[in-house]
């Protein structure tokens, strides 16, 4: 992760925490400019407006904390894995997204692969816990944790959702291209080896 990006994440969950306690007029004021220093970061070192930037990096309040993607991992009979393809970017990933505050992570990959695939399951185990800053994905604003839960296929069909055109499931070494927004080749493969029982243990960065 660029030094820079790294940088403004950490002003930003400064600047957050302090708003969401400070009490002191001043320190509120000296709070919301290391807020405004975060954004100018960001939208010195990207192509985001400003707009952009405070809407999805600098809008949150309370006390800062990662965000959580939900990921559920499918396979069928043959041993393929399920994957939707994503209307954002066209590539592929197993289907999941944003935890939503109600709802465990095993409600959350059940809902999530139902929403975006059509297809009904039962959350068996966890397979992993990832922080993305590990991994070989793009930068990203947030810091994020990946949850990765194994679910079982118990009925349903093929079926596209608001934010995915097509579904299917593919074998390990036949891969469509991936959206590594959202998950990484590796992953992917470590998520065959676990699902299929190959380690034991849940995987933990």
């Amino acid at each position: 992760m660029p030094k820079w990006l790294e940088w403004a994440k950490q002003i930003q969950a400064i600047s957050q925490t302090g708003l969401a306690y400070g009490k002191d007029m001043y320190d509120i004021e000296r709070f919301e400019m290391l807020r405004d220093l975060s954004v100018e970061i960001m939208q010195t070192y990207t192509e985001a407006g400003e707009e952009k930037i405070r809407e999805l990096f600098a809008n949150e309040t309370g006390y800062a904390t990662p965000k959580v993607d939900v990921r559920g991992v499918v396979l069928n009979e043959d041993g393929a894995m399920l994957m939707v393809r994503e209307l954002a970017d066209g590539a592929w990933s197993l289907p999941g997204g944003w935890a939503d505050i109600g709802l465990s992570p095993k409600e959350i990959a059940v809902k999530e692969v139902r929403e975006e695939s059509g297809y009904e399951v039962e959350a068996v185990r966890l397979l992993a816990v990832l922080d993305k800053k590990f991994h070989d994905h793009p930068p990203s604003p947030h810091h994020v944790y990946k949850i990765f839960i194994l679910c079982r296929l118990t009925g349903g069909a093929a079926q596209i959702g608001l934010e995915t055109t097509q579904v299917g499931f593919f074998a390990q070494d036949a891969l469509p291209p991936l959206s590594v927004e959202r998950n990484t080749e590796r992953q992917i493969q470590t998520m065959f080896e676990l699902a299929r029982g190959e380690r034991s243990d849940v995987l933990l960065d």
